[in-house]
């Protein structure tokens, strides 16, 4: 298998005169100047001291230079770190020095970060980049050839978004990044006159959900930040055709009451993704943007990103009737990841039953950065176990029921807390719902949910308790409920259950 680098070639070779990307001010490139826009990126990184098998971090928003960048180190056999932008000056400093990065990079947005006092020791490495237009600053210099690059090798180090803990680091090779994007081809079907607007933080493991769309020599666009506002001008802009929202933002959307007033017309495609969306949303969708094409796909960082996807057949077949409860699955299997479900002696189970869900595959990553203990406990018999929880029915669809480490055990009895959010978003008055465990001295654990409420809503927790009821066992309903104005979540929406459960102790 080729390269990033080599397969950004190959694009050109097929599709050099269409247009390759978007830039936010209106100016386009097609894939022959796109390539040599990113070969003589990989020039500057060279004039950075930067050399073949050299980490270097990136710290900005979305945009053709943070993808040109990107894509200048698949080039030059640099290996790219992004970092999440609203990390704090520590976490930042952790991950440089973790990831032993020759230099980083940091947009003007975030300059002061580069002054702050936790990363006095990086001060040196540090460049700046510059307001002008990047091709100015490329003008004067010459393109790089295409490094000797082994598809084994280290193309990205990604950093686990990480709800609990310590950050880990995911090296993805060239070959695990490429496979992936073959898989995910065989659902999204991308097309050479698709518009993709990568909305999601380019930091994210999301960001190679779109990779398979570059293959295909579709052109790319570039939202900084995510409002309804901004997407539906963008989408309208540029005639988007297919882009990849995490739940928050496609349920912000929908509440926006501005979708009519944009032509989305050209919208075929949403694939969603990295947290689950309950039913009631995914049928607000489809009368709101009935046209459109829903995807969704589950996945890891480890896994370069997605291991299974719920595409858009099953979706209206479920919206129809026909197998409801299927729109709370996450899909089949992708082209060559083979799935299993193990019990807590790594043994594996069969269909219906419940465990964690282990995974192999040519997408799959071999090991964690400098961390031989992680590695060896997420690896078994084989298998990566991904500490997610979740059974399979008997045509092969996954239903996700909870991280494992967020398993409730009350009373002998294990709870998923999935289960039971869902049942609290089918109530009127919930917005949002978070369930985790809390310390009981009778039962070990007990049920408690942090709930969000609709506007103007009023519900009593009494009343909230009497719907579960009617929904679920008595050992699965809360036995306390707290409401607040948010959730705290990750920069794709995930909740921080760690945090919730800090939030709860005496």
């Amino acid at each position: 298998m080729a390269s990033l680098g080599a397969s950004l070639e190959r694009t050109v070779a097929h599709h050099g005169q269409r247009t390759a990307v978007i830039d936010g001010d209106g100016r386009t490139w097609d894939w022959s100047s796109w390539r040599s826009l990113v070969a003589r990126s990989a020039s500057w990184l060279a004039a950075q001291g930067l050399q073949r098998a050299q980490r270097f971090a990136i710290v900005g928003l979305n945009s053709s230079r943070y993808a040109a960048l990107l894509q200048a180190g698949f080039r030059a056999g640099c290996i790219p770190v992004p970092i999440n932008h609203r990390l704090a000056p520590r976490e930042v400093a952790a991950i440089l020095q973790q990831a032993q990065c020759r230099r980083w990079l940091v947009e003007p947005e975030f300059a002061a970060l580069a002054d702050a006092p936790e990363l006095a020791a990086w001060r040196g490495s540090c460049t700046l980049l510059p307001a002008e237009p990047w091709s100015a600053t490329l003008a004067s210099l010459p393109e790089a050839p295409l490094a000797a690059v082994s598809p084994t090798d280290e193309a990205l180090l990604l950093f686990t978004g990480g709800t609990s803990g310590r950050a880990k680091g995911v090296p993805l090779s060239h070959a695990q990044i490429l496979a992936n994007a073959l898989q995910t081809g065989s659902v999204l079907a991308p097309r050479v006159d698709d518009v993709v607007l990568h909305v999601a933080p380019m930091f994210h493991s999301a960001e190679l959900v779109l990779a398979g769309y570059a293959l295909h020599g579709a052109a790319h666009a570039y939202l900084p930040r995510f409002t309804p506002e901004l997407f539906l001008a963008a989408v309208q802009r540029h005639r988007v055709t297919a882009t990849l929202l995490v739940p928050t933002m496609l349920v912000l959307l929908l509440r926006s009451g501005l979708i009519a007033q944009h032509d989305v017309g050209s919208l075929r495609r949403v694939i969603y993704g990295a947290s689950p969306m309950s039913p009631e949303a995914i049928e607000m969708v489809a009368g709101q943007l009935p046209a459109v094409a829903l995807v969704q796909g589950y996945g890891l960082t480890e896994t370069a990103p997605l291991l299974t996807m719920l595409d858009d057949d099953t979706h209206q077949r479920a919206l129809g009737g026909e197998h409801r409860e299927r729109m709370g699955s996450c899909g089949r299997a992708l082209p060559a990841v083979e799935l299993r479900i193990l019990d807590a002696q790594g043994h594996a189970l069969p269909q219906g039953e419940v465990g964690e869900i282990a995974v192999r595959g040519p997408n799959v990553f071999a090991g964690y950065l400098d961390d031989p203990q992680a590695t060896d406990d997420a690896w078994r018999g084989g298998a990566f176990a991904t500490g997610d929880i979740g059974r399979l029915d008997d045509e092969g669809y996954l239903f996700l029921l909870d991280r494992r480490k967020d398993v409730i055990i009350t009373g002998g009895e294990n709870v998923y807390s999935v289960e039971v959010e869902n049942v609290l978003l089918q109530h009127p008055a919930v917005a949002e719902a978070a369930v985790v465990g809390v310390s009981d001295p009778v039962y070990g654990q007990a049920v408690h949910a942090v709930v969000v409420l609709q506007p103007d809503a009023d519900v009593d927790t009494a009343a909230l308790q009497r719907f579960c009821r009617s929904h679920i066992g008595g050992f699965k309903i809360p036995r306390s409920i707290h409401y607040q104005r948010q959730l705290p979540r990750t920069a794709m929406g995930k909740v921080m259950k760690s945090a919730l459960r800090e939030q709860l102790q005496p």
